[in-house]
């Protein structure tokens, strides 16, 4: 029974995995809802697990690698997938060298990605916070970007500019904050229920586009309590 109890957070990984292999095949097929919908899956699944592993104390080395492996198909490839289709599919690339080569810049969502959670499994500081973006936000900000990008027909510049700038967000040294709760205490936790409040109402007026608002009104945050 121990067994059965140990793997049960690892289970939950696998799913997470699972469901990042979809949102992959998904956004290389341009089927952009299909592979939001399996990227925010492999998100649950990855606030899941960890919450299960706690619950259940088990922790493991296994576990801690194949969460970081999950987490690089769901929130490093398949996003990346994603921001190469909307990049392949735009009409606003002429013929030739640029509209052939300048797509597989979405890659480095992925590259950066892997160094990120690299980086999080050796350092000691990110115990109860983060420093640098969190692979899960960076996801969930390109899937906002590519929905109002889809919408609007953003100039492709734009988003090889962002996914530059989010690249260096994810190996920065920016302090950020968990969104773990240790108790609902609202004094202990004005920030998190701030995103939350702002995230509510950001979806609720955009979208899924506010997603990407949503990621930003977190970067905002998390500066500004660095500087208090």
């Amino acid at each position: 029974m121990n067994v059965i109890v140990k793997n049960i957070p690892n289970s939950v990984t696998c799913l997470n995995l699972f469901s990042g292999c979809i949102a992959s095949v998904a956004a290389f097929n341009a089927e952009f809802e299909t592979a939001a919908v399996f990227i925010a899956l492999a998100a649950i699944f990855d606030f899941l697990d960890g919450m299960l592993a706690r619950l259940l104390k088990a922790y493991s080395p296994l576990g801690k690698e194949l969460d970081s492996l999950a987490d690089l198909i769901s929130f490093g490839m398949a996003p990346a997938l994603l921001v190469f289709s909307y990049l392949k599919l735009s009409t606003f690339w002429a013929t030739g060298f640029l509209a052939d080569y300048l797509p597989y810049t979405a890659f480095l969502i992925a590259v950066f990605s892997g160094l990120r959670l690299a980086k999080f499994n050796i350092d000691t500081r990110q115990t109860t916070s983060f420093i640098g973006l969190p692979v899960p936000a960076n996801a969930l900000f390109w899937i906002g970007t590519c929905f109002y990008s889809l919408q609007h027909n953003i100039n492709p510049y734009i988003i090889i500019v962002l996914v530059i700038v989010f690249s260096g967000l994810l190996v920065s040294e920016i302090p950020m904050f968990s969104l773990k709760f240790k108790n609902l205490s609202f004094k202990d936790n004005y920030i998190r229920y701030l995103l939350i409040a702002g995230a509510v109402v950001l979806i609720v007026v955009f979208g899924v586009s506010g997603l990407a608002a949503t990621i930003g009104l977190y970067l905002i945050l998390s500066i500004l309590r660095k500087g208090h």
